[in-house]
């Protein structure tokens, strides 16, 4: 595979996360071409340069268009506030560029579609930044899923937590704004949605419940604004295969940091997991005697593939920023033609469609059903 050209637009949290992921492909994995890094936008001319240097990108714009139009540049990383994902993802394809767009797709259901709509007129990989799926750990929970470990599964039980909206006297900024979608659902339970169509498939029908636990937020330059979303909900679900499910998500949740707590239950057995020990999961199998039945505690390990080529002993942990170099590596493999575990903009639509299914349950006070 030929090296490939990078560019990055946006240099917040998840622009450096994407940095970290191209300078680390090649070292961790050693079966790719080392990307190049060809050029970053910010914002502004000055905040360009300084990341530029800071992340290894030869050159800087505050213009992402012209990003965009750089030849030598055949990969976009999209890391920017949500609703600047629909315009500058597509711009990118029109443009011959792969993409690599950190979820979700776009504020606008609309907007996701005519994202999935030159994603097809291209014929460029175009995936989004999902990266909870990539954990050795969740891979091998899907394993022990599909070879009947712990039976048929019955019901599925999961939960997302942060505090990052905990303080009722934290600015008022774009995510709690109309711009920023729906509030926790499509800005936040995307993330435990990727993880259940990732282990079964996507959601069928939902009700929804969604609270603001803050009616109104201060402003920099003073007074206060009404919220405009909502940051919590609760979501009762039917996935494939029978499959009853809850959902619950918080950005208000004070001592959470990042919690997504995963509870699976089936015939023979459960499997639980926690995003904030990622390194880990407990299996329960009903088999042998009862007197000593319990959970097992099974530590990421070098058996529990890619963790291997990051770290030669079990139980030393991989971290978020890691998830991200695995993810790299699969967007690669896709560019290449190879297969690959990645969510394309097709599966992510799909999501979308989802969490618009259940704001739609909210406002209407009822179940509706997730067409495809």
């Amino acid at each position: 595979m030929k090296q490939l050209g990078v560019g990055l637009i946006g240099t917040g949290y998840m622009g450096k996360c994407h940095a970290l992921a191209w300078n680390a492909v090649k070292t961790v994995f050693g079966d790719v071409e080392r990307p190049r890094l060809v050029h970053l936008a910010e914002a502004n001319a000055e905040l360009a340069a300084a990341r530029g240097a800071e992340f290894g990108f030869e050159k800087a714009t505050a213009d992402w268009r012209a990003l965009i139009a750089d030849p030598e540049v055949d990969v976009v990383s999209v890391t920017t506030p949500n609703q600047f994902h629909a315009e500058m993802a597509i711009a990118a394809l029109q443009a011959g560029k792969h993409v690599w767009c950190e979820k979700p797709m776009a504020p606008s259901y609309v907007d996701a579609e005519r994202m999935l709509e030159a994603a097809r007129a291209s014929g460029k990989v175009a995936v989004l930044g999902y990266n909870y799926i990539q954990n050795p750990v969740m891979r091998h929970i899907k394993v022990l899923v599909g070879e009947g470990a712990i039976g048929k599964v019955n019901h599925i039980r999961v939960e997302m937590d942060e505090d990052f909206m905990a303080d009722p006297e934290g600015f008022f900024y774009w995510k709690s704004a109309l711009a920023g979608g729906y509030g926790a659902l499509d800005d936040f339970a995307v993330h435990p949605l990727s993880l259940l169509w990732f282990l079964f498939g996507h959601v069928e029908a939902v009700v929804t419940d969604m609270v603001k636990p803050y009616p109104d937020r201060p402003l920099q330059q003073g007074g206060r604004k009404a919220v405009e979303n909502h940051d919590g909900a609760n979501v009762l679900m039917r996935l494939a295969g029978g499959i009853s499910g809850v959902l619950m998500v918080n950005r208000a949740a004070w001592g959470r940091k990042g919690r997504i707590a995963l509870q699976i239950f089936g015939s023979k057995g459960s499997i639980t997991y926690d995003q904030e020990r990622m390194n880990e999961f407990d299996l329960y199998q009903a088999e042998g005697r009862g007197t000593e039945q319990g959970y097992r505690k099974i530590l990421a390990a070098p058996a529990h593939a890619p963790y291997d080529r990051f770290i030669p002993a079990p139980g030393h942990g991989l971290g978020f920023n890691d998830l991200k170099i695995i993810e790299c590596r699969e967007l690669l493999r896709a560019i290449a033609g190879e297969p690959s575990s990645t969510v394309s903009f097709a599966d992510g639509l799909r999501i979308e469609k989802s969490v618009h299914a259940m704001a739609k349950a909210f406002h209407e006070r009822g179940w509706v059903t997730v067409d495809d």
